[in-house]
């Protein structure tokens, strides 16, 4: 299952995706992983809940972020939810040009049996209709 938090730059996205991330902590029985591109809110999450910060791999454009995906899950066998914040500034375009990797994750969530959030910083009416579909 996708699902997806959007809004404008400065709408609170990030401490949404935190706050659920931490909800989440209490009925989880597999790994929570959460992926961002800086070390914002790495003191805001619960231990539990792994946290990555992209910058640290050098991850350029949407194919090197699907493939960081799909390691990072590939990497435990019980992971249960994953969290992507800032997905527009980590893959480097916009959200319209990100079908590919809505398509992988779609695929991989199924899958797995993943839960996977991601935040897109773009007002509702300007979502493509690849990302609708999971609102």
């Amino acid at each position: 299952m996708i699902k997806i938090i959007y809004g404008a730059k400065g709408t609170g996205k990030t401490k949404m995706m935190i706050d659920a991330a931490n909800a989440a902590v209490e009925t989880a029985k597999g790994h929570l992983i959460f992926i961002t591109d800086n070390k914002r809110g790495m003191y805001d999450l619960e231990r539990e809940v792994r946290f990555i910060d992209t910058t640290e791999y050098d991850i350029a454009g949407e194919a090197a972020l699907c493939g960081f995906v799909k390691g990072v899950i590939a990497g435990n066998h019980d992971n249960e939810y994953v969290f992507i914040d800032g997905l527009v500034r980590i893959a480097g375009k916009p959200v319209q040009e990100l079908a590919a990797f809505f398509y992988m994750l779609d695929k991989v969530a199924k899958n797995n049996s993943l839960v996977i959030t991601v935040s897109v910083s773009a007002a509702k009416e300007d979502l493509p209709d690849f990302v609708t579909k999971y609102l």
